[in-house]
């Protein structure tokens, strides 16, 4: 089961969304926040799979509680909600630590389409995007999220390496698989071994952590 907080300032939106999610046999919405403050606290509490978490909120906005989520609870991964399709945002928001975002008017299949892909270890960000992606997170100055130790190939065997390397080129586990002339499954696989040694929540903020430390 995929055990959701949704994080949003307006009452019918979290309500449009509960609805949405729970007619879904594998996701539960576990608990929802109006506000960053309230969202750090019931995550913390309940240590979900995936947050959606809104942008534009009063108080703590959606940005700030973002890296207050991934510094408390590194395994949960955010998802951000936003109506601003900007690829500067969208650097900004992985920097400190999301998965990616979806748009607000995303339809239904897009929406469950992220939220299962993220939980598998996919990657919800087009892979053409991944290698700009990640030079401009290098490039941002925002503090480490879950301050990968400098040398991260050490926790990583050779295959797996050499994997991460091509996340981060942007390239799909079907493309890896072919390059590396392996199965998918093979692939997934190496992908989930991946996430776990580095104490990553999804596949972007592995390839994130491979950046910041140098690897690539």
């Amino acid at each position: 089961m995929i055990r959701v907080v949704i994080v949003d300032d307006q009452a019918i939106v979290r309500q449009g969304l509960r609805a949405m999610l729970e007619a879904e046999a594998d996701i539960a919405v576990v608990g929802e926040a109006e506000g960053g403050q309230q969202a750090l606290k019931l995550v913390r509490e309940l240590t979900p799979d995936i947050v959606l978490m809104d942008v534009r909120m009063p108080g703590m906005d959606g940005l700030t509680a973002l890296e207050q989520v991934k510094n408390s609870v590194p395994k949960t991964s955010v998802i951000m909600v936003t109506l601003y399709d900007n690829p500067e945002y969208l650097f900004r928001a992985v920097a400190l630590g999301a998965a990616g975002y979806v748009l607000k008017d995303s339809s239904r299949a897009e929406l469950l389409r992220a939220i299962r892909v993220t939980l598998e270890g996919g990657a919800i960000i087009a892979p053409a995007l991944m290698p700009q992606l990640l030079r401009e997170v290098g490039r941002l100055k925002y503090p480490l999220v879950n301050n990968p130790a400098p040398a991260l190939a050490d926790k990583l065997s050779p295959r797996e390496t050499e994997v991460l390397k091509l996340i981060a080129e942007g390239l799909t586990n079907q493309e890896i698989a072919d390059k590396l002339i392996v199965s998918p499954t093979t692939i997934k696989t190496h992908v989930q071994n991946i996430l776990q040694k580095l104490d990553a929540s999804d596949r972007t903020q592995a390839a994130v952590c491979a950046v910041r430390s140098g690897l690539i």
